[in-house]
Order: structure tokens, then sequence, then C-alpha cells
């Protein structure tokens, strides 16, 4: 039988996943403590107990989400030459249709930095790392203009996600090309 600590760990875990998939479906300001708890399935009493706002568990979900997809595109990187990679990066983001809650969840969450430092500052932090992986693995195999590069690949996954959520026909392998060019030695 698990302990309260046990409990407590898994109803965190259920508010954050509830809340990152009502983000996608009703927008970041519609969210409430009462849809999150019924989402998780738990009393909404307990939203405010492991959280001390409806904002702070929507920062926490997105920044998990944000890490966690940032980190897999950094790792995807690791053992494979600068061309295959930004082929395998735009290849990985035609699972975002830039209308999917992940893709929803992220928008949302980089519009709500404005007004959440806390938010900026996480986001930001990730990004950051991201870059930095990036750029790591660009020079460690010769690309010049490493950091420059990281920041131009970044900011056009970025900004990618936005074009496809206005227009679906935005065919992310299309860049791959381009981007190839930009990092073979």
């Amino acid at each position: 039988m698990p302990n309260s600590a046990d409990r407590g760990r898994r109803t965190r875990e259920q508010l954050i996943d509830a809340s990152a998939r009502l983000v996608g479906e009703v927008g970041w300001g519609a969210v409430t403590t009462r849809l999150v708890a019924e989402r998780a399935g738990v009393n909404p009493a307990l939203v405010h107990y492991h959280f001390s706002s409806v904002q702070e568990l929507l920062s926490t979900a997105a920044l998990r989400f944000a890490s966690k997809v940032l980190e897999e595109s950094a790792d995807a990187l690791r053992e494979v030459p600068p061309a295959e990679g930004v082929e395998r990066i735009f290849e990985d983001l035609t699972r975002f249709t830039g209308t999917d809650p992940e893709s929803l969840l992220l928008a949302e969450a980089f519009l709500a930095a404005h007004r959440l430092p806390g938010l900026r500052s996480g986001l930001s932090a990730l990004v950051a790392d991201f870059r930095e992986r990036v750029a790591d693995w660009l020079r460690a195999t010769g690309v010049r203009d490493a950091d420059e590069v990281a920041l131009l690949l970044a900011a056009a996954i970025d900004g990618l996600v936005l074009h496809r959520a206005l227009d679906s026909s935005v065919d992310f392998r299309a860049v791959a090309r381009p981007f190839r060019r930009l990092v073979e030695s």
C-alpha cells in the first residue's frame, strides 16, 4: 500500500499532467482549480495544497514539458554529424502541428512568460541551455560560427511551429536542406 508521500507525489503528477492537457484544450487563462481537479480526479483543495496558485501549477507543467522536449532534441544530436542532426530535428518537428495540445502549451507558456517572471526565467534558462548544447555539438564537429548557428536553429524551430499553427502546409523538412548547408564543413 502506498504511503502518504507516494500518494502526494502521484497526486502532484496528476495535477501537472491534467493542467498541461487543459492548457492545450481551453487556453492558459481559462484553466481553473476546479477544472484541473476534475481532470485529475482529485479534490480541488489538493491543487492549492501542492501549488500556491494555478499560475504556479501551469508554469510547472509548461517548464516540465519544455524541458523534456528540449532535452530529447539535444540528446538526439549527440552521436550524429551536423547534417544528419539537422535532418533529424526537422523530421522530429513534424509531430507538432501548431494546433496540437503540446504546441499550444508551449505557445501559451511563451505568452504567459511575459507576465510571470518565474516562468520567463525558467524558459529562458531552458532555451539558453538548449542553444549551448547545440552550439557545443556543432563546435565539436568543426562547424564555424557554432553559437550563431545554434541561435538561428533554435529560433527557426520556434518560428516554424508558430507558422505551422497558421498554415498547415508548412513542411519543416523543406528547410532542412538550407540548414544542412549552414552546418556542413
